[in-house]
């Protein structure tokens, strides 16, 4: 059996790194998928005829190289294909309570939309095109 998880959505958070103690880096954003809503077997439809669609947020975690390539290259509301596994948690908290928690551990983060620009030694600008994977 595998754990395997494939989510296409927007990134709702700005990448954020930081390192442990033991040097690796860790990269945490949130991504927002999207569903129609069903009512009886049927989509829901707002006044305007719209489909009524649910978000669901998840946190999503990568590691060292790919988290590296997340933090310089993505921003809020970019579209991304996230290839990973889901990851439980438990601990306690500092009332004795226990909490639970779950995230999805990224393997692979393939870009939908175009990256953010970055700016290159030189001053320069440089796109999607430009960015040595």
């Amino acid at each position: 059996m595998q754990n395997i998880v494939i989510l296409a959505g927007n990134i709702g958070q700005t990448p954020e790194t930081r390192s442990t103690q033991g040097g690796t880096k860790i990269t945490h954003f949130t991504l927002a998928t999207s569903r129609p809503r069903y009512s009886e077997g049927k989509v829901v439809r707002d006044e305007n005829g719209h489909r009524v669609q649910d978000t669901e947020w998840h946190r999503i975690t990568a590691f060292n190289g790919l988290g590296k390539t997340i933090d310089e290259h993505c921003s809020t509301g970019m579209k991304v294909l996230v290839r990973g596994r889901i990851h439980y948690t438990k601990w306690t908290d500092q009332q004795g309570v226990d909490r639970y928690g779950c995230e999805i551990i990224a393997e692979t983060v393939d870009f939908l939309s175009r990256v953010k620009q970055t700016e290159n030694s030189e001053g320069k600008f440089i796109d999607d095109e430009d960015i040595p994977f």
